[in-house]
């Protein structure tokens, strides 16, 4: 497991002001729900503060009047108010919960569509884990700061005006007791709420690195198992999930702390109270249910206040997650269409299958080029191979012929046109690749063949099997073509998932065919499949081959040797050959190995004759 210090953008801003209000945006389009939902809650917080006036009614105007018809009439408002609310709750929670379960959609499904979009860079430097934990964590966490933080900033405001204008309609030289204690609980709050929300930032950081880590020992946990480093990840995943801990432990123990202390002077206001209502009720300015109410609306007072501190820190927590989501929602493809692509004519008209490399340069990273001045011009109908030693830039040359990157210097021409005035997706959908290491989706056979094409019929998917050399192995299948291959394809051998890809690849009829190392990961026998098969979709198309194995790029119309970006040799197998320069070494020296091979299987087959 590799250390993770993918550096995430750091957003410490105490309060965002535009961010928040885009967080909110997201539920515009809800405006009905929502002000129900306030409505619904303004309705519940507000009955919860005139349950303490009817308590102060009972005691004074029922109980100690001994007034029973008085008592009955109250009761039977009570009665009626629960049912109020009853009905009240049931319709926030529930709206509380669809707003919530629709902003989370709407968020998830607006990033998942715009990951499609991003270019590949996007993917090269930023790691799966931090992707998912946007997409999962952060966006989760924004639905509910907008449900159940409105739900509680509404229902706190509510009753602190409600508690306040109840107070003042008792007695308002005790709530004025009450308005002076408030600033110090505001001044306690802010302070504590800003030291924990810097430790949950923290704690949302690492999250977002333990994401990533569980991704890394998950994914390859066959490449763990094989090299035995077990021991060595779970090492650097306890270091993560430690200091994890700690910024938690800090951030509860702040929490805990703060806690006490509002109670304290929660505390010490009722105690006011009481001492001074006391006074005031044996001079008879006030009743005894009026000093009950008044104790009862402290603690409606109090507790909102603190509520209010913790949507407040909950906030924080929600911009800091708000702006990683936004950051990769407003993420710029760095690949994207031009203003004027495909007006000039028919996009299908202008991509016939000739390609043309016009003095290209392309580098990853600034400062290591990877194609300086390349030049290459390709026919329609032509294949052309690639090889040459690790690095030289081949898989670059179809990754810029995919548009996958664009070249920083130079010119790509389609059928003689810039292709970046070709829409992405017209040349994209051209072109049919198999990889090196091949991916299946989960699901069917079938299902993963007619992903090349998704309009393609039973039969035409059976038929791309029989070109490729995939239908006998699916035959013996249990379910055939209905066979489940498993995440990732692991159900399947290397070889067989080959064949899969490659028949998707024949289904989908592209106009350009490129094959990256494909043989360079299965056996003989699978190779001469998926050389049939390859023979059969490059018939009459512009292809590619990148080979390690020379012996499968006999036959290309043309072989590139590719050195340190540029072309070193390009010719014919045969006059390569002739030639004895660098393709005459590497095929050579291949040759020469491939023969030691066989020799030592001739030997060990002849000593095993002996012995028998």
């Amino acid at each position: 497991m590799p250390d993770y210090i993918h550096d995430e953008e750091e957003f410490t801003t105490g309060f965002n002001g535009k961010t928040v209000l885009r967080m909110f945006g997201e539920v515009r389009k809800y405006w009905p729900r929502v002000l129900a939902f306030c409505g619904l809650i303004a309705m519940v917080a507000f009955g919860d503060g005139y349950f303490t006036f009817l308590n102060k009614r009972i005691i004074d105007e029922a109980i100690l009047a001994h007034d029973p018809t008085r008592l009955a009439s109250i009761v039977l408002l009570w009665g009626c108010i629960i049912v109020a609310q009853a009905c009240a709750v049931f319709g926030m929670v529930f709206f509380a919960g669809t707003l919530g379960e629709r902003v989370q959609y709407d968020l998830r499904k607006k990033m998942f569509n715009h990951l499609q979009e991003l270019s590949f860079s996007y993917y090269d430097r930023t790691p799966v884990g931090w992707i998912m934990a946007r997409v999962t964590s952060d966006s989760g966490r924004i639905s509910n700061l907008i449900t159940w933080g409105l739900n509680d900033v509404c229902w706190a405001v509510t009753n602190i005006i409600s508690s306040t204008v109840f107070m003042f309609l008792i007695d308002w030289r005790l709530a004025a007791i009450i308005f002076v204690t408030i600033p110090f609980l505001v001044i306690v709050a802010v302070q504590f709420k800003n030291r924990i929300v810097g430790e949950y930032r923290k704690v949302r950081r690492l999250n977002s690195k333990i994401t990533a880590a569980y991704n890394e020992s998950i994914s390859g946990v066959r490449v763990v198992k094989a090299l035995c480093r077990e021991e060595k990840n779970l090492a650097e995943f306890s270091r993560l999930t430690g200091d994890m801990r700690a910024a938690g432990f800090r951030a509860a123990w702040l929490s805990a702390l703060f806690l006490p202390l509002v109670q304290i002077i929660s505390a010490l206001a009722i105690g006011a109270i009481v001492w001074f209502g006391g006074l005031q009720a044996r001079w008879g300015l006030i009743s005894v249910g009026g000093i009950q109410a008044f104790l009862g609306y402290v603690t409606f007072m109090m507790w909102p206040v603190q509520d209010l501190a913790r949507v407040y820190a909950d906030m924080q927590q929600s911009i800091a997650s708000a702006e990683r989501t936004f950051s990769l929602i407003d993420a710029i493809p760095e690949i994207s269409d031009s203003s004027d692509a495909g007006m000039e004519e028919s996009p299908a008209s202008c991509f016939s299958g000739d390609i043309e490399f016009d003095h290209v340069s392309f580098h990853y990273q600034e400062g290591k080029p990877v194609l300086t001045d390349f030049s290459l011009r390709v026919r329609q109908g032509e294949t052309i191979a690639l090889v040459g030693p690790t690095g030289g830039g081949k898989s670059t040359i179809v990754n810029l012929v995919c548009r996958f990157y664009e070249p920083q210097g130079g010119v790509i021409r389609l059928s003689g046109r810039d292709y970046m005035q070709i829409p992405l997706h017209e040349i994209q959908s051209r072109i049919g690749m198999v990889l090196q290491t091949p991916h299946l989706f989960s699901g069917s056979v079938r299902e993963n063949i007619r992903y090349g094409r998704l309009a393609a019929i039973d039969a035409e998917v059976e038929e791309a099997a029989m070109q490729a050399g995939a239908h006998d192995f699916i035959q013996g299948l249990d379910t055939t073509y209905d066979a489940e291959v498993g995440e990732g394809g692991n159900r399947l051998s290397v070889g067989q998932k080959q064949l899969i890809s490659l028949a998707r690849a024949i289904l989908a009829r592209p106009d350009v065919f490129i094959m990256d190392e494909a043989t360079s990961s299965v056996d003989t026998l699978t190779e001469s499949l998926i050389q049939k098969g390859m023979e059969t979709l490059m018939r009459g198309r512009t292809s590619f081959i990148i080979a390690h194995r020379l012996s499968t790029i006999r036959r290309a119309d043309r072989i590139c040797v590719i050195q340190a970006g540029k072309i070193a040799e390009m010719g014919t197998h045969h006059s390569l050959i002739q030639a004895r320069g660098h393709y005459y070494e590497l095929y050579t020296r291949q040759f020469r190995h491939e023969r030691e091979e066989g020799q030592e299987v001739l030997e060990l087959l002849g000593s095993d004759t002996a012995t028998v």
